[in-house]
């Protein structure tokens, strides 16, 4: 737990100085997902670097690509892609565009068209249980993402197929780029949605490491139901001043908000290290 911990400041560290220098990108989103990301790619799903193109390996669909600098961090860190290229982050001629493209190593999915993500991620998962190769799809999708209608016909679809090899997570961080998404548009009873879908629910603290690792190990939760994991996050997390704040979702730190976040980063990470 350890070193995911500490894994998952670096993340943090280098999803920042990405979008400073890029002058762009998705903060606050970004950093609330982390955790999660880390979770899967550190812990929980079968992938190797080496062989990305392995048919036997775990899936991951990024459904809100938008918050993609957190997601190309991981890769980064896991060893898909090298950290200079990561460095070329919305440069001319980057392979690294703002969302994610099957340019990519370990990317399997163009993303960021809100509502996608779920009905491609169950597709593969009944494609899966067709072909016997046994690998298991991972959906990531923010919670503003279910105003769009696509996600429920999803969930019906891979209710209907008794998908049990599908894992859609939300980042449920509450907010969304124009405000709390229960003003924007009320999506909640989301547990309740699913259920009603077929689905098993079932929901964690988004930046426990520990209880993250659990939940998403221990899928499918019920045989033949896919599982839906409601994960309480913070959207900023990890940078006081970021945390719980809208405005931050495509804001870019200036030079002075930089170092103060680097500080904050430092110190999480000693805190870590003597064991707090």
């Amino acid at each position: 737990m350890k070193e995911l911990l500490e894994e998952a400041v670096e993340v943090r560290r280098r999803t920042l100085e990405i979008i400073f220098s890029a002058s762009r990108g998705h903060t606050g989103g970004s950093l609330s997902s982390v955790d999660i990301l880390v979770a899967l790619y550190f812990k929980v799903m079968q992938v190797d670097p080496l062989r990305p193109d392995d048919p036997a390996r775990d899936r991951f669909i990024l459904s809100k690509g938008h918050s993609v600098e957190s997601y190309y961090a991981v890769l980064s860190r896991r060893g898909f892609i090298a950290d200079t290229v990561l460095d070329t982050y919305g440069k001319f001629d980057s392979l690294l565009s703002g969302h994610p493209t099957r340019k990519v190593p370990g990317v399997e999915l163009n993303s960021g068209a809100l509502g996608h993500g779920l009905s491609v991620g169950a597709g593969m998962a009944l494609a899966s249980k067709r072909q016997n190769p046994g690998f298991r799809t991972f959906v990531l999708m923010g919670d503003g993402e279910h105003g769009e209608g696509s996600v429920m016909e999803a969930a019906a679809f891979a209710g209907h197929y008794k998908l049990d090899n599908l894992v859609a997570i939300i980042d449920r961080n509450k907010l969304q780029i124009s405000g709390p998404t229960e003003e924007v548009m009320a999506i909640e009873d989301l547990g309740k949605k699913y259920e009603a879908c077929g689905w098993e629910v079932t929901g964690t603290d988004g930046h426990n490491m520990t209880g993250l690792v659990e939940v998403l190990s221990c899928t499918p939760v019920r045989e033949g139901k896919p599982t839906v994991v409601i994960a309480d996050t913070v959207k900023g997390k990890g940078i006081s001043f970021m945390e719980n704040k809208a405005e931050w979702h495509h804001k870019v730190p200036d030079r002075e908000q930089m170092e103060e976040a680097m500080k904050e980063l430092d110190k999480i990470k000693k805190d870590i290290g003597d064991g707090k």
